[in-house]
């Protein structure tokens, strides 16, 4: 970690920080005269856990990550942020000790208050009464982050749980409705995102032969090889788009655990018992057209990711199907073209 002179050149990051909202203006001026400019390289580490948090950071440039170490020495990414958030203020104003890494993800710099070498204690004599602002602002923020907390709390009770599921749930299926993940994908992104798609092979022969209600079966068999996939990785979501096409959406999934989900899934839908035969109709055996990709690798714009499989699943579906395909490198779209999904009516066995 590299260190600079005290007095930074822009103060206002510091003196807008939350913890400092209550001070007049000679007492913000007096915080950023202490404070400190910070450069960090990447993979350098801000804090750890155990650390006493004696600063707190405003990140200027680049980007630092926030992971807790799982006992099987996996990691739990907490937290990402970027310039002009606030890195360990609640930390700090507790007097407390973090309780996770923070490593810079690319080179970065960071204010830190107090300053290089400084602690709270070198203050208390020399400004007593900004240390007492500091000190009831920081009760107020803590207030309010708790506040905040309590609503969370409530947000996830049991019943608000299930009205939300109802909302986006498909009621054929039971699958998550394509419009969950339109409204909810940039929370739930993280890195190393598998995105995979599937459409059945020949459903509309299904269909004409044995009438809708034979292909409503169908789906609903589907939906549960896709449920039990998601079930037994328990960080993924099982969904269903327009016409029959489904997916599923796995976190923390690389492109070698994604390859094998995506295969899984093509056997387990062909491993389905065919649809006996009746009257003038022969039986039908299952089989499905799979593609799949890896958020951020094959494209880190989430929309082109998606869009370039569902082109990827039609263009190998009319060329036969039952297959798996890794979308590779999927190129970017031009702005404003619309998606080709949205371009599928709703209903329609192509």
């Amino acid at each position: 970690m590299g260190k600079a002179q005290f007095g930074i050149e822009d103060p206002s990051p510091i003196q807008n920080a939350e913890l400092f909202s209550g001070l007049l203006k000679g007492e913000r001026e007096f915080v950023t005269s202490h404070s400190s400019l910070i450069q960090l390289r990447k993979g350098g580490r801000l804090f750890s856990p155990g650390q006493k948090a004696e600063h707190f950071y405003m990140l200027l440039e680049g980007s630092i990550r926030v992971y807790r170490l799982r006992d099987d020495g996996d990691e739990d990414e907490m937290a990402r942020f970027t310039s002009g958030d606030t890195i360990g203020d609640f930390d700090f104003a507790r007097n407390a000790a973090y309780d996770a890494f923070a490593v810079a993800a690319e080179d970065s710099i960071l204010t830190m208050f107090p300053g290089y070498g400084l602690r709270m204690d070198d203050f208390v004599l020399e400004e007593p009464h900004v240390i007492s602002r500091i000190l009831l602002s920081s009760i107020v923020m803590m207030t309010g982050r708790i506040k905040s907390i309590r609503r969370i709390l409530v947000e996830n009770f049991s019943w608000v749980q299930e009205l939300h599921r109802r909302a986006y749930e498909d009621p054929g299926t039971g699958l998550w409705k394509q419009a969950f993940l339109t409204d909810e994908i940039n929370r739930i992104l993280e890195d190393s995102m598998t995105f995979i798609m599937c459409k059945p092979d020949r459903f509309k022969i299904l269909v004409d032969s044995r009438g809708h209600a034979a292909g409503d079966e169908a789906m609903v068999r589907i939906a549960m090889v896709l449920k039990k996939i998601a079930r037994r990785h328990g960080r993924g979501w099982s969904l269903r788009f327009k016409s029959n096409e489904t997916g599923l959406l796995i976190g923390k999934c690389n492109a070698s655990q994604a390859e094998k989900i995506a295969n899984e899934l093509h056997k387990s839908i062909a491993s389905l018992a065919p649809v006996p035969a009746a009257k003038e109709s022969p039986a039908f055996p299952f089989s499905a057209t799979v593609s799949w990709a890896v958020w951020p690798e094959d494209n880190h714009v989430w929309d082109d990711l998606f869009q370039g499989v569902y082109e990827q699943l039609l263009n190998s579906w009319r060329a036969g199907g039952d297959t798996v395909i890794h979308c590779r490198n999927i190129p970017s779209k031009p702005a404003g073209q619309a998606s080709a999904l949205a371009e599928l009516p709703p209903g329609k066995d192509a």
